[in-house]
């Protein structure tokens, strides 16, 4: 899988469960029918959304995006349906071009998220276990936390 078809999948799952939500959102509230929507689609929401964002960073490093490409990509996906507008605009900018730089017998790492990329990208499995722990750890995280102050119940 190249950097484009990870962040084009991720872009589109969170723009489609920002979908859901905004559904479960006007069953909730427009037409008080029940909560169940938002209950279920805000949290499929929220665990895709960190994913999102861990997924951002991962092709960040690959691609060197300059820290201003890579807070927008990840701001992308505070406002419903953006994510899908930055893969776009990503791609005509040529963001989103080749493969995985740091793969086995790619590039040398010169930095420490290099170094971590390249031993993911070296053991895929592992990777993938790890992605997986890191987004449950930062799900759970949220849920402790709570919502923000004053967001409608």
């Amino acid at each position: 899988m190249s950097p484009l078809v990870l962040f084009r999948r991720l872009a589109v799952a969170e723009a489609t469960t920002w979908a859901l939500l905004l559904l479960g959102m006007v069953l909730k509230y427009a037409t008080r029918t029940t909560e169940l929507g938002v209950q279920v689609f805000g949290m499929l929401h929220g665990i895709v959304f960190i994913a999102y964002c861990l997924g951002t960073l991962f092709v960040a490093v690959n691609q060197r995006w300059s820290a201003g490409v890579t807070l927008l990509g990840l701001a992308s996906a505070v406002p419903p349906f953006m994510t899908v507008w930055f893969d776009w605009r990503a791609e005509r900018r040529h963001l989103l071009e080749g493969g995985w730089r740091l793969s086995v017998g790619g590039e040398t790492p010169r930095s420490l998220p290099e170094r971590v990329q390249a031993r993911m990208l070296a053991r895929p499995l592992a990777a993938a276990a790890v992605a997986l722990l890191a987004v449950a750890a930062l799900t759970t995280l949220a849920l402790l936390v709570g919502p923000p102050a004053g967001s409608p119940s």
